[in-house]
């Protein structure tokens, strides 16, 4: 058990195809150290287990990450036969019924499926929280949120568990868990990454799918190997001939200039831990010969604020009419979480207009930043606004629970918008993560670094921004800060050696 903790997915699978370990091995080591954390941790909600033994006796290891054990995400990520329930009750019996691309691709690379993390209920918040499930911890201190939505598979890497999972982010949902539990965590360009088969595209092109990882070459490497189109997908990002890894194994030797802010793009606070982060690193970039200059990107935060969630509740509101194929009736507000129900409401209140209103707003946020590109190699900002969040801080509360209970039973959606409270939503819930739903909006690929502890011993992540299709120079900077020992060492959590 503690070998295997010391060991990155590249470093398990070199182990493997020298004959030192075999692929059984670091299966049995991963359930162990799953078996171990997870009653505290909460992060694996669906176990392969006997599965994963028997690919492991019976596969011939092939593959950059042969034999490693990984985790994948309880939403979009199917597996075929098994469970995909997205967090939520309502798809409690739904088996998927086929791989999906992302999973095939995953799966040739070497891997072994372990299961499942949690995830919030249809991965729409920036916790993990389900009701269906309850909450995942932080294993850096187990009274605080890994972040979401991909937080259980983040709670899975930064405990131990394994060495990598599958992640996706529409709006964050890779970044904020890897700032949250002190992880490397990079977003692709938009259709970087496959969708499908049975979709074109994932929230309008907002998400994309990549993993978490404690390495930036494990990220890249296995960027390397899912890369790539498909031809039903709405969206390819412009090809890349050649390789993130050697990109993530390659210093900066050019001189770039890098943007930066301490300010959230929605006027909120942020936390002075978070902009010292900020501050810090812009001063090591500096130490590294680059021209670093604090200046904000030109575009409207509170438009993009609100530009995303009329997608958002659109989409909830799609989600919730399919659930009808699902369930073999209508979905009713007992089928759901409130919370859930409630976004519902908003998107059934969301006219067309403003839909297309959003989609333009997306597409006038990319041209602007692709000009803001020109002058600036990279956009450096907090990755959040504030360190961790408790479990339980973001819950609603008793008066907020008896509001959504009483607007959701009376479908009282189109109230709250002529009220003004979707404007009011917009600040309230992204105050705490306003900085990483730009990238999604504009296709533009964005990583996370863990840089700093804040003063309780909690990770604190900066984001890096680049021109779409620039994930090389995103691999080559991480790559090298990384490799100069600036990284924050994940072992330092509590959880990771005990």
């Amino acid at each position: 058990m503690k070998e295997y903790i010391q060991y990155d997915g590249l470093g398990l699978a070199e182990l493997v195809k020298k004959k030192e370990v075999h692929p059984r091995e670091l299966v049995q080591a991963a359930i162990q150290r799953i078996e171990a954390k997870n009653t505290k941790l909460n992060a694996v909600i669906h176990k392969m287990y006997e599965k994963a033994k028997k690919i492991a006796d019976e596969i011939e290891p092939t593959g950059p990450f042969a034999g490693v054990p990984i985790l994948l995400k309880d939403i979009a990520q199917e597996i075929e036969g098994e469970p995909i329930t997205a967090g939520s009750k309502a798809f409690q019996n739904y088996r998927a019924k086929q791989d999906s691309e992302y999973v095939k691709r995953v799966k040739k690379t070497g891997t072994i499926i372990l299961g499942q993390t949690n995830v919030p209920e249809f991965a729409l918040l920036g916790i993990t929280e389900p009701k269906h499930y309850g909450p995942t911890r932080n294993p850096w201190n187990s009274n605080h949120s890994p972040g979401g939505s991909s937080g259980g598979s983040a709670a899975a890497v930064a405990s131990g568990m394994v060495p990598i999972a599958g992640a996706n982010d529409g709006g964050g949902s890779i970044r904020i868990p890897g700032a949250y539990c002190g992880l490397f965590g990079l977003k692709p360009t938009r259709g970087r990454t496959p969708v499908g088969p049975t979709i074109g595209r994932e929230w309008q092109g907002a998400s994309v799918d990549h993993i978490l990882s404690r390495s930036v070459r494990d990220s890249a490497a296995m960027l390397d190997e899912i890369k790539g189109h498909v031809k039903w997908a709405a969206f390819h990002a412009q090809d890349y001939n050649g390789s993130y890894l050697q990109d993530a194994a390659t210093p900066l030797t050019e001189q770039l200039r890098i943007a930066f802010t301490t300010q959230s793009p929605l006027g909120t606070e942020v936390d002075p831990e978070c902009r010292e982060a900020v501050l810090k690193t812009a001063k090591l970039l500096e130490s590294m010969g680059h021209i670093v200059e604090e200046k904000e990107a030109p575009v409207d935060g509170q438009q993009i604020a609100k530009s995303y969630l009329n997608n958002y509740f659109g989409e909830v509101a799609a989600t919730l009419e399919n659930l009808q194929s699902i369930l073999g009736r209508k979905a009713s507000y007992s089928d759901v979480e409130p919370t859930t129900w409630l976004l519902g409401l908003l998107g059934k209140a969301t006219s067309a207009k403003e839909i297309a209103l959003s989609i333009r707003e997306w597409d006038r946020a990319a041209y602007i930043m692709e000009e803001f590109h020109e002058t600036y190699d990279f956009y450096l900002t907090p990755s959040t606004a504030t360190p961790p969040v408790k479990i339980g801080e973001l819950e609603p509360k008793p008066a907020e629970k008896l509001a959504i209970s009483i607007v959701g039973r009376l479908g009282l959606g189109g109230l709250l918008k002529k009220a003004g409270i979707v404007d009011k939503l917009a600040v309230e819930n992204l105050s705490k993560v306003p900085f990483s739903q730009l990238a999604n909006l504009t296709g533009q690929p964005a990583m996370t670094f863990p840089l700093y502890l804040s003063e309780k011993r909690l990770p604190i992540g900066v984001q890096f921004m680049a021109a779409r299709g620039r994930e090389d120079l995103l691999y080559r900077l991480a790559g090298q800060i990384e490799a100069d020992g600036h990284f924050i060492d994940v072992k330092q959590n509590p959880t990771y050696l005990s």
